[in-house]
């Protein structure tokens, strides 16, 4: 199967994603690790896209779509794969479904998560990461055991990104809800999109995911 997770930042794609691609053995492709790693890495990409992305702003399409072209045809996706983070543009959205037609493939099924803005600039705002491993850690959900250093590295103090200050997260709902949001339309006119609220316990959520999903 061939899926995707849609939903404004915060809403827990990335959570969700991984849990569902790991139970059915799928490859979960995310397009943000992806970004993360090319900015750690310092490589050209990784550089323009950091410059989009501390301002909330969108990365380029052409950029966004080859990459996942490439890495849709790595050998842990072709047995089927959840994208989290893309298409984020309906342009995006049709490159997908002509480099899967070309290949025999479609899209199985499009889940959007739902939650309202307050809840996702809390959970955004709260956000703390590893510099070295990348854990993710939530200060008010899931925070690490002293609450400033990385568990798996203990001497690691845990910095905010800063795409998740609070100011940067409103203006990353804004984006989205501008240039993301219509992909929401363009998914239920072709019959694919599914819709799940993104509140609620994680094993709530991921039963309603699962349910969506199907298959």
């Amino acid at each position: 199967m061939q899926v995707v997770l849609l939903g404004p930042p915060g809403v827990g794609k990335g959570t969700q994603g991984r849990r569902l691609a790991g139970d059915r053995g799928w490859a979960l492709i995310s397009t943000g690790e992806m970004l993360r790693d090319a900015i750690s890495r310092a490589t050209p990409l990784g550089m323009e896209a950091k410059k989009q992305m501390d301002h909330g702003l969108l990365v380029p399409d052409d950029v966004m779509i080859g990459l996942v072209r490439e890495r849709t045809l790595e050998a842990d996706a072709l047995g089927g794969f959840v994208l989290d983070g893309f298409p984020r543009t309906v342009p995006q959205a049709d490159a997908l479904e002509a480099f899967l037609q070309e290949r025999g493939r479609k899209l199985s099924v499009v889940v959007a998560l739902t939650a309202p803005d307050e809840e996702l600039v809390r959970r955004l705002s709260a956000r703390w990461e590893c510099p070295v491993c990348r854990r993710v850690y939530n200060a008010m959900s899931a925070p690490s055991k002293d609450g400033r250093h990385c568990d798996d590295h203990p001497e690691t103090l845990l910095h905010q990104r800063d795409d998740d200050t609070v100011q940067t997260v409103k203006r990353r709902l804004e984006v989205y809800q501008k240039q993301t949001s219509p992909l929401v339309d363009h998914y239920r006119k072709r019959g694919l999109l599914k819709e799940v609220t993104g509140t609620g316990t994680l094993d709530d959520v991921h039963g309603a995911l699962v349910a969506a999903v199907g298959g």
